[in-house]
């Protein structure tokens, strides 16, 4: 046995989109073990249920996180509707499957770029989050945000697209995929990307079952599991398979995650095609009073929304449990026996998110 160094990582790198602390274990270059330390962005959002009401609170649930913050409102929404049950009307369950498919693919675009940074391909980085910038055009010309988007509310949604805007997004998707499959045959076929992510950071599929693993993070490993086929929102209507992988590597989840980026663009095609008219929302009246757990895919995997009400308009608990959450167990594990060299990849295939894992 060589001679154990702990050397620390983060919460300053410039890997890391957020700051989380790991206490690296090394024996000369190889991760022994990795210890990790958050809590440096903890807001005490969850405590916020006693503060604000449950209709105010859905601008609170979005601010959990600014790349998929309109999940988190919709997730909220739709334990709150479940505990009241409130029949959301169905244009607006196609206009939040849109939405939120929008933000699978910026959320993905986002976490490419941050890949090519990775590596050094500051070119490519470059390219990711040009792509990403015309999604957020969408988001911003839909919504009028471009983080914060404020359109989900209890009952439907606030905000309409007419048939014109809808033909505009169709459009704008058809350009961008083919650039977008210009841009990730590199990620796919490059020798510098494959030298750095073959083989590195494998998670097998009984690991992966055993810690948890959600998301692209799961799938990569093979397990068949997306919250989006329980068919919640408007994704029951819609035809897609979950993109799956068997290496468990970080190229199997730079797969997955491109396979996603497509998806997204086809399931948004589909909702386009089939959104029927009618109202966006129906009025609701009342407080909750009962308990629900609603669960949904956000582009880093499944995320919980636990609402516990009381009849009172302040809820008595909110639990949320976010996929980075559940992936840091997977992500220490894969972390055992790297080099140390590959520490900041492998960290980044997890596409953490510690301002959701926080809160």
């Amino acid at each position: 046995m060589g001679k154990r160094t702990v050397i620390p990582f983060g919460p300053q790198h410039p890997v890391l989109p957020e700051p989380i602390h790991l206490d690296l274990v090394l024996e000369d270059e190889t991760v022994v073990e990795a210890i990790p330390r958050i809590g440096y962005i903890h807001r005490g959002l969850e405590k916020l249920v006693e503060k604000k009401d449950f209709q105010q609170y859905t601008y609170v649930a979005e601010r959990i996180c600014g790349i998929c913050s309109f999940m988190h409102g919709m997730g909220y929404c739709m334990a709150i509707e479940n505990i009241m049950n409130v029949e959301v009307p169905e244009r607006a369950h196609y206009l939040r499957t849109i939405w939120a498919e929008l933000s699978r693919l910026h959320s993905h675009l986002l976490w490419l770029g941050l890949l090519a940074d990775a590596f050094g391909f500051e070119s490519l980085f470059m390219h990711s989050w040009r792509l990403r910038e015309k999604v957020l055009d969408i988001f911003e010309e839909t919504t009028g945000g471009r983080v914060i988007f404020s359109v989900c509310e209890i009952g439907g949604v606030k905000k309409d697209i007419n048939a014109e805007m809808l033909t505009k997004i169709g459009r704008i998707l058809n350009e961008m995929e083919k650039e977008i499959r210009e841009l990730t045959e590199v990620f796919l076929n490059d020798y510098s990307v494959k030298y750095r992510t073959k083989g590195v950071g494998v998670l097998s599929k009984q690991q992966a079952m055993d810690l948890g693993a959600v998301g692209p993070m799961a799938r990569a490993s093979g397990i068949n599991m997306d919250q989006r086929t329980q068919g919640y929102a408007a994704y029951g209507k819609l035809k897609f398979e979950p993109i799956i992988a068997t290496e468990g590597d970080c190229y199997a989840r730079t797969q997955v995650r491109i396979g996603e980026v497509f998806q997204s663009i086809d399931l948004i095609r589909q909702c386009i095609a089939l959104i029927p008219e009618g109202d966006i929302k129906v009025k609701v009246t009342g407080n909750p009073n009962g308990e629900y757990f609603a669960r949904l895919e956000q582009p880093r995997g499944e995320v919980v929304y636990y609402a516990k009400a009381n009849g009172s308009k302040f809820l008595d608990r909110l639990r949320v449990r976010t996929p980075t959450f559940a992936n840091v167990p997977a992500l220490l594990e894969t972390l055992k026996g790297c080099a140390l060299a590959d520490v900041p990849i492998l960290i980044l295939t997890i596409d953490p998110c510690i301002s959701c894992t926080e809160r």
